[in-house]
């Protein structure tokens, strides 16, 4: 996109600025007065009072704020928000996608992608190793971080030992926007090598709703058919839907 070269950020020099060319402040011009002030107001209450009370467009605001030193960038986080819905949904965005959004360019999307990836990384770190037990709400928190967002489905596994400890996840596959190819043989498979005793199956729907297919449904019964054979359990089968899930085990179909 054009204009990088007039917005460079000090801290990222290998990445230009990303302002429309309406808004282009010459190189190494001072900041304004009102920008920087609003900044120094932001970023104060974030650090006394938290993100909690924040809406998600100021939250979103101090994360382009690196990317785009010289500009208000408060129009392009509502714009984000307008386009993706909610604070994750910028963040978990397809390059693509946000490339789409007027105002966006490199360094906002090497922002957002880092705060993706932290984000998957500290949710992720809260449920491995741990009883699945004990830190349901958290296996939920990761899921949808992770899925919730996702443009395609994708299929996850989560193997556990015989005290329920969630010793490895990973993800099998991934398809289109309604299908994702599963195989029971090679579930069943993976979890032989990795000495697990327990499954839970994990995968998204894009279009936000969670409610098993019948597809969905007759895949699971054979995972479960092929694992019970080698003695291992199928614990669930969680849907992410964007904003909510389903258990396969809670709603009967396990």
């Amino acid at each position: 996109m054009s204009g990088y070269s007039h917005f460079s950020e000090s801290a990222l020099p290998l990445f230009g600025g990303d302002e429309a060319p309406s808004a282009i402040v010459a190189s190494g011009a001072p900041q304004p007065s009102y920008i920087r002030d609003h900044r120094a107001r932001l970023r104060a209450r974030f650090m006394q009072g938290g993100a909690e009370p924040m809406p998600d467009y100021e939250l979103l605001e101090l994360v382009l704020f690196r990317a785009i030193p010289r500009r208000d960038v408060k129009p392009l986080a509502r714009a984000l928000l307008d386009q993706f819905g909610d604070f994750n949904g910028v963040v978990s965005a397809s390059k693509s996608r946000l490339e789409a959004v007027s105002g966006v360019g490199e360094a906002v999307i090497v922002e957002l992608k880092i705060i993706e990836a932290a984000s998957r990384r500290l949710s992720r770190a809260r449920v491995m190793q741990r009883q699945v037990i004990s830190s349901w709400d958290a296996l939920l928190d990761y899921c949808h971080t992770t899925m919730a967002h996702r443009d395609t489905e994708q299929f996850r596994l989560f193997f556990l030992d015989t005290k329920n400890t969630l010793i490895a996840d990973e993800a099998q596959a991934t398809g289109t926007v309604d299908h994702v190819p599963v195989y029971p043989r090679e579930v069943v498979k993976r979890a032989l090598e990795l000495n697990a005793s327990a499954l839970i199956l994990v995968h998204n729907h894009p279009s936000g709703d969670p409610t098993p297919s019948e597809a969905d449904i007759v895949m699971t019964q054979k995972i479960k058919n092929a694992a019970e054979v080698m003695g291992i359990t199928l614990h669930d089968h969680l849907i992410i839907g964007k904003s909510c899930e389903l258990s396969f085990r809670t709603e009967g179909y396990l």
